[in-house]
């Protein structure tokens, strides 16, 4: 049997190309960068980056739930921004999921995000 396992929920926006939304390796679970869409619609959500953050990490609470993990379990983040004067408040939104056992983490500004997303956060997470 594989310790490799393909996880994917409709409580998170489904892929938009040629991945999934999690794969779980052994006790480790790799959650692929999430944008402001919302499940079910794929509708972006575009009402300043405070909300697109709250949608990005709702989209990643949800496939952690999918897979038995919390944010405690999180031990790494990334996040993608588009205008890195966006930092204080996006980080202001992670720091509200984000309450305990905080991950290790970075921030990088980039050019462009998929869909012209101002937030994407992906992360990694390890549980016994």
């Amino acid at each position: 049997m594989s310790q490799k396992q393909i996880l994917n929920t409709d409580q998170a926006p489904a892929a938009i190309g040629p991945y999934n939304q999690s794969v779980k390796a052994g006790n480790t679970l790799y959650v692929s960068g999430q944008i402001p869409l919302i499940p079910g619609s794929m509708e972006l959500v575009t009402s300043g980056v405070a909300d697109e953050t709250h949608q990005v990490l709702k989209n990643v609470q949800a496939i952690l739930n999918n897979a038995d993990y919390t944010f405690e379990d999180v031990v790494k983040a990334t996040i993608f921004i588009s205008d890195m004067g966006d930092f204080a408040t996006i980080n202001e939104v992670y720091a509200q999921y984000f309450t305990a056992n905080q991950p290790a983490r970075e921030c990088v500004a980039v050019k462009t995000l998929p869909k012209n997303v101002n937030v994407e956060i992906s992360v990694i997470a390890w549980k016994a």
